[in-house]
């Protein structure tokens, strides 16, 4: 079969952590060990997981080799068609975030490390626009007639960490 497979993991808030390009021929199942196991060894905090439903065989092996809650997340029993997973928004942004890319939409690439360098690319610079871009204010409201100094909001991984303003001296 021709074509290749994305495999994209992502934290809760929706950022990146690492992906993984494989041929389209080889099947979930086999391939989540080695997908898992480069999860772990690039993430060692990491420690609960949702899977699609293709990795459940691998909920007592990545529990007892490496220390990783696997959670499968199956499609409704009875639904045809697409279905929106519970916890597989995520990494279905993610998708079509690497997607817009215009390098990323045809691969012309001959193996399959380079797809997932062009890939770790675009992975870099959205991560570094979602974590430096600057949190707009749903009213803004102009400076004279603002009060009090408000919370300054910095975007971490997984964390929001708020700051008050303090004036310059």
């Amino acid at each position: 079969m021709n074509g290749r497979k994305r495999h994209i993991a992502v934290d809760v808030s929706g950022l990146p952590l690492f992906a993984m390009v494989t041929t389209a021929g080889i099947n979930d199942g086999p391939l989540g060990r080695d997908l898992f196991f480069r999860l772990r060894l690039a993430h060692p905090e990491v420690t609960l997981a949702w899977a699609d439903s293709a990795y459940s065989g691998l909920v007592d092996w990545s529990n007892t080799f490496l220390a990783l809650t696997l959670q499968t997340v199956a499609r409704p029993k009875g639904q045809k068609g697409f279905v929106v997973l519970p916890k597989g928004w995520g990494v279905e942004r993610a998708i079509s975030w690497i997607m817009r890319a215009r390098r990323n939409i045809r691969d012309y690439e001959q193996l399959p490390q380079h797809s997932e360098a062009h890939i770790s690319w675009t992975l870099i610079t959205l991560t570094t626009r979602r974590l430096t871009k600057p949190i707009r204010k749903r009213h803004a409201t102009p400076p004279s007639e603002d009060p009090a100094p408000r919370p300054v909001r910095i975007r971490t991984r997984s964390d929001v960490i708020r700051l008050a303003p303090t004036p310059l001296r």
